[in-house]
């Protein structure tokens, strides 16, 4: 090789400085690209990263907006929903709603305004299903079935201590919780005249309540029942007292409805003569017995109940008559009859009589009935 010129080595050296600028520039350029990829990578990461968390916040909300408001079918299971008296139509689809019966009151409002018998759909506790379409929970309001109720049949003519058994027995009450409610006379709007006794004020009906009803709601329907008939058939509130006494004394007497009005006129013949009813039952009520058998010793029971001592009414009912009983005292039959008697109880035939000597013969009857059925 030749020697280098001085000339040429300084112009290499001269040289090497400007190519190591060049590679420095060179660097610094690519690390720039790289932070800027890095950096436009990331961005996308992030901006990925948030358009995917707003979907996935956004998701159910926008599956809401777009999924239907009522659900389909007759549902599934079993709940009990409470209509409370007075409730509209929005309430009741605020309570189905949240009760999980319906999915939305909106669902319900439609069905129900949709429906023309809507307006029927009483208070009380209904048996439904959850997640029910809106018009399936229409249909089973509407459906008797589907009301929970407890009935409670009273016939006519028991007295006030059978009554309260039979509350007893056809609901879950006890006889000391109905005992307790009938002392409180404000709370069963008990009228003045009764003078604290429920007795012969509890009409005789099929009634029927929710599940939770109370002694007092019971009681108390009751006794309105009691001067609603008497309002409708037009008695006075002034005699509405001495209506309910006689008609409890001629629904314990009459063995058929169709006898009613005749008692009614023996009770009105004797009322007149000033002579006194002389009637067993009120013997049988004053000796607390249940009989159709009255003993000598039992007629001469001192109480205001004895209608063989006393002239004219006794205190108070003896029983809860009916509406066939109470209709018998403001229209009695015409005759000129004193006496009756049921000469058969078991078909509660009745005989009448005007004269000691038909009465005579009644009474023969009535004792050949006593012999043959003794202890009764």
């Amino acid at each position: 090789m030749s020697e280098m010129s001085l000339q040429d080595v300084v112009s290499f050296e001269g040289e090497r400085p400007h190519r190591r600028q060049r590679r420095a520039v060179e660097k610094r350029r690519r690390r720039r690209r790289r932070r800027t990829w890095s950096i436009l990578l990331v961005s996308q990461i992030v901006v990925g990263g948030a358009v995917g968390g707003a979907w996935l916040g956004l998701k159910p909300i926008l599956a809401s907006l777009t999924a239907p408001d009522d659900w389909t079918g007759g549902g599934t299971g079993e709940v009990v929903v409470q209509i409370k008296p007075g409730a509209s139509g929005a309430a009741m689809a605020a309570t189905l709603a949240d009760a999980g019966v319906v999915k939305t009151p909106k669902a319900f409002s439609k069905a129900y305004t949709a429906e023309i018998q809507s307006q029927s759909i009483q208070p009380g506790s209904y048996r439904l299903r959850k997640q029910m379409s809106a018009a399936s929970a229409v249909a089973l309001l509407l459906d008797p079935a589907s009301k929970l109720t407890v009935k409670v049949t009273i016939p006519e003519g028991k007295r006030l201590t059978q009554i309260l058994d039979l509350i007893a027995k056809q609901t879950r009450l006890s006889r000391p919780v109905l005992d307790a409610a009938t002392k409180d006379k404000a709370a069963l709007g008990l009228p003045d005249e009764a003078k604290g006794n429920l007795e012969g004020y509890l009409f005789p009906a099929t009634y029927l309540y929710g599940p939770g009803a109370t002694a007092t709601e019971i009681l108390r329907e009751m006794i309105v029942h009691t001067q609603v008939t008497m309002n409708k058939l037009g008695v006075g509130a002034d005699k509405q007292r001495a209506v309910l006494i006689e008609a409890s004394l001629i629904q314990a007497e009459a063995g058929r409805n169709e006898d009613m009005p005749k008692i009614a006129r023996v009770l009105a013949n004797r009322t007149a003569k000033k002579m006194p009813f002389s009637l067993d039952t009120t013997i049988h009520y004053a000796t607390g017995k249940f009989t159709l058998f009255t003993s000598a010793k039992d007629l001469e029971i001192k109480s205001p109940y004895n209608t063989y001592k006393n002239v004219g009414l006794p205190p108070g009912p003896i029983c809860s008559p009916g509406a066939a009983a109470i209709k018998a005292v403001l229209a009695p039959a015409e005759g000129t009859w004193l006496w009756f008697t049921t000469v058969n109880p078991d078909t509660g035939e009745t005989r009448f009589a005007s004269t000691q000597a038909e009465k005579d013969a009644m009474d023969v009857e009535w004792q050949k009935w006593q012999r043959a059925h003794p202890g009764q």
